[in-house]
């Protein structure tokens, strides 16, 4: 058994940050992540974030990737364990996880779950044959190993992650034939739209896929134009000749751990699904469980650090460690203003209705 003040599951953006701010507070902290590096989704991530300076801007998620990994592998209060995955958190206290042939058992004063996210799929005829992927699994497939996924792709999603992915995939010289949007205008940031557009891919709002054509593997792929209902207008489908297709179509809470912690949840669309219900520090309806990141609810991978800091911050406090309240003010006054205006509203939204 391993005793600990802090143990953090998952070492994406928000899982670094937390344990960062409590170690700094004089935690001792006990990091997990199941991947063999740290830094989450940062890694795949080659464009220049937004924001103030304090939150990064004009680095690249795999520049702030390294940063943070860096300073936790320099921090004597960390303890990392990669390979690492949390199989349960159970009534006694006790997490344990699988990491290299043998079950760890950590007994923490405190716990921040950021355990990400999954990518949603959507139904579609042959929606199962190679050639058709997940966005996230796209940028895995580039961005870490170095594999190219086809070499013409249709992408389907123009929210952030779909415009983004496309950039990158036409920087791999992969060519994107074009993107489609079910609803009636553009999910993500126009200065990614816009980069998109210059490069001559089509952006069809109002458009679906029906169909995945080939019979071993993506040959194509047949859309069409829809109306306010999501029906098919008559005589508007088309046929792309794809051989791979890609599906940014949104992400869903990793959430598990907390429905089995006994964490009270509650669906928020705005959110991406089910999130647990916290307070205005992170900590959940179990008394000494945080979270932080997209289980907390689908955001951006800077309100992502930013939660990890505030969750962070809030364990370290809650096992007395001295931490100044300006800081914590301050950072809920950064995710505030993160959140602010029409890009935000949807997730105040969601907050709304799981903040107590």
């Amino acid at each position: 058994m391993r005793p600990t003040d802090f143990a953090v599951i998952g070492a994406g953006p928000a899982g670094l940050a937390a344990a960062l701010e409590a170690a700094n507070a004089g935690a001792k902290v006990i990091l997990l992540e199941r991947d063999d590096w740290l830094g989450g989704q940062l890694v795949k991530q080659t464009h220049q974030f937004f924001g103030s300076k304090n939150e990064f801007a004009g680095m690249r998620g795999i520049d702030i990737a390294t940063h943070f990994t860096e300073q936790i592998e320099e921090n004597e209060n960390i303890e990392v364990f990669r390979g690492a995955t949390a199989l349960g958190y159970y009534e006694d206290g006790v997490l344990t996880a699988a990491n290299s042939g043998r079950v760890l058992k950590i007994k923490p004063r405190t716990l921040l779950i950021a355990s990400g996210a999954m990518e949603k799929m959507i139904p579609f005829i042959n929606n199962d044959l190679p050639g058709v992927y997940g966005a996230g699994a796209v940028q895995t497939l580039m961005n870490v190993y170095g594999v190219a996924p086809g070499k013409k792709v249709l992408m389907v999603g123009a929210g952030n992650i779909g415009l983004i992915v496309s950039y990158q995939l036409m920087q791999a010289g992969i060519e994107v034939e074009a993107i489609i949007e079910g609803t009636s205008k553009v999910g993500g940031y126009w200065v990614h739209a816009s980069k998109i557009r210059r490069m001559g891919v089509p952006i069809l709002t109002n458009h679906t896929i029906l169909q995945a054509t080939g019979q071993e593997k993506v040959e194509g792929a047949i859309i069409t134009e829809i109306d306010e209902n999501w029906k098919p207008l008559p005589g508007a489908e088309q046929e792309v000749k794809v051989n791979t297709i890609c599906l940014a179509v949104g992400l869903s809470p990793l959430a598990e751990l907390l429905w089995q912690a006994g964490c009270a949840m509650e669906f928020s669309p705005q959110l991406g699904g089910y999130v647990p219900i916290r307070d205005g520090n992170l900590e959940t309806t179990e008394e000494g469980i945080y979270i932080a990141g997209d289980v907390a609810g689908i955001e951006e991978a800077t309100s992502a650090i930013l939660e990890g800091q505030l969750g962070g911050i809030s364990a370290a406090r809650k096992i007395g460690l001295s931490v100044p309240e300006e800081k914590i003010n301050k950072i809920k006054e950064n995710l505030r203003s993160l959140r602010a205006g029409p890009v935000g509203e949807h997730i105040r939204q969601g907050l709304a209705r799981v903040e107590r």
